[in-house]
């Protein structure tokens, strides 16, 4: 009973090794776990806190300036009033200050509006000591660049166009992960089926080798076909020893892109087609239009090629920007006098920056802007263009790849019957042994030609799926289908 313990617990070990995944369970755990799933979610939240920050860049924002220490010990020249002389004198100085800043930038003129409160302090050692703070109670004030220039308004168009980006992205490149897992999963069941065909012909061969030498010893068939027999057989041991090791090697391929052990055996399970669903061609045009990242981020090339000419024709005449100002201000020698009384203050300032001569630099800015906005807008239609013919192709294949693998079915249906025909009439001595190897050989080819069809069709279905992002199978975007917070939490 032990010993029997022992046997059915090494069974069950032997059992729980293999795994077995069928190609929905192997897309959803590459969409999980895969490295290359796990790079598509960091892709996605750096678009996502790309967007936050834009947002928060448009709220209010409190600020602290805080310069806690500065001690500077130099020379200087002074005026010496006894000898009606100017002189070196050495001059040591502590200061401290620190400001508090509320801004707020405005969309509509592309100029910022603050709000600040400011008290320095100063204590001065040199041969006169003295002590000063000056404080600014409040100051009210707005700064803006006067170029024609509004950069915050770009902003305003680009940016949510390039985060509805990053989420069609995400969603794009999970398929392109599921596009990678079926490869896999269609290359271990190849692998597969081969080593399951070498076995069957190792079986196949051991038995026609021994139904040979039967009829050989009564001059049914001739050494020469004996013989054959026996390179059959040993071509076909040879043929399972390396069917083996593919097998091993695409398990691994595939247990290392699931993220799995790479000791993991694993057993697939074929799928089936989608039925009669049937994927129209306008249908698959409008969604690849409407939901393909492609198209944003052509739309994002030009509306950033539109934002650099607007601000190279902007900049092409002059530089101009204004600080305008008011609040209150007061010195004292301390801190407590510097907020009695305050005094007003006003600050204006305009810079101009008028270009006379320049040799053309402004003007070749702005005519390699407008070039780069028509190189924008072509290679737009051109992708556009490209996309609609891929989408042609892919739905013309898919559409034909169902009736291609109920072809390939029957095929593999008539060549299994006429091999087991073929080996009854060679058991018989009504075929000979060429007849037999040609009826091995089409069964093979007919069944890996339909396992190919069956690949192709899910290729070219998931393809679909990331040129539309669409599923036709529910009928339904696939963002809306996804929530993208389960990405951020």
């Amino acid at each position: 009973m032990i010993v029997l313990g022992c046997i059915l617990l090494s069974l069950h070990a032997v059992a729980q090794d293999v795994v077995h995944l069928n190609l929905e369970s192997a897309i959803r755990m590459a969409n999980d776990s895969s490295l290359m799933a796990f790079r598509n979610r960091n892709m996605y939240l750096r678009g996502y806190w790309e967007y936050r920050t834009f947002k928060a860049n448009r709220l209010p924002s409190l600020s602290v300036d805080f310069n806690p220490a500065q001690y500077n010990r130099y020379i200087t020249p002074r005026y010496d009033s006894q000898e009606d002389m100017d002189v070196y004198r050495e001059q040591q100085m502590f200061s401290a200050g620190g400001a508090l800043k509320l801004k707020q930038n405005l969309d509509i003129t592309g100029g910022t509006f603050y709000v600040e409160s400011a008290l320095e302090g100063m204590y001065n050692s040199g041969e006169t000591h003295y002590t000063q703070f000056s404080s600014v109670p409040v100051r009210i004030g707005y700064s803006q660049q006067l170029i024609g220039f509004n950069a915050f308004k770009w902003e305003k168009k680009i940016e949510p166009l390039k985060f509805e980006k990053a989420k069609k992205e995400y969603l794009y490149n999970s398929e392109i992960v599921s596009e990678e897992a079926v490869t896999h999963f269609f290359n271990v069941a190849m692998a597969q089926l081969d080593y399951d065909m070498a076995l069957r012909q190792v079986e196949s061969s051991d038995t026609l080798y021994r139904i040979g030498m039967q009829r050989h010893k009564i001059a049914a068939i001739s050494k020469a076909e004996l013989l054959t027999l026996e390179l059959d057989r040993t071509n076909a041991k040879n043929s399972l020893e390396n069917s083996r090791i593919r097998l091993k090697r695409a398990m691994l391929a595939l247990a290392m892109f699931l993220n799995m052990d790479k000791e993991t055996k694993i057993q697939v399970e074929m799928p089936d087609t989608h039925g009669e669903i049937e994927i129209p061609v306008a249908k698959a045009l409008e969604m690849a239009k409407a939901n393909n990242p492609s198209h944003l981020e052509q739309q994002q090339s030009v509306l950033e090629a539109e934002r650099e000419l607007s601000r190279a024709k902007a900049e092409k005449r002059l530089n101009a920007s204004v600080n305008l100002s008011v609040g209150l201000n007061q010195v004292a020698d301390d801190m407590k006098n510097a907020y009695r009384n305050p005094l007003h203050q006003d600050i204006v300032a305009v810079n101009l920056n008028i270009p006379i001569v320049d040799w053309g630099v402004r003007k070749g800015r702005y005519n390699m802007a407008k070039n780069d906005l028509n190189v924008a807008e072509i290679t737009a239609r051109q992708k556009e263009i490209s996309l609609e013919e891929e989408v042609l192709v892919t739905v013309e294949d898919f559409n034909i790849q169902k009736d291609l693998i109920g072809s390939a079915k029957e095929a593999l249906e008539l060549a299994r019957m006429a091999y087991r025909q073929t080996m009854q009439r060679f058991m018989t001595g009504k075929a000979d042994v060429n007849s037999m190897t040609m009826a091995l050989n089409r069964q093979q080819e007919a069944q890996k030609n339909w396992l190919v069809s069956l690949q192709n069709y899910w290729l070219n279905y998931y393809k679909i799926r990331r040129l539309t992002l669409y599923d036709f199978e529910s009928d339904l975007p696939l963002s809306v289908m996804f929530d993208y917070n389960n990405i951020i939490y």
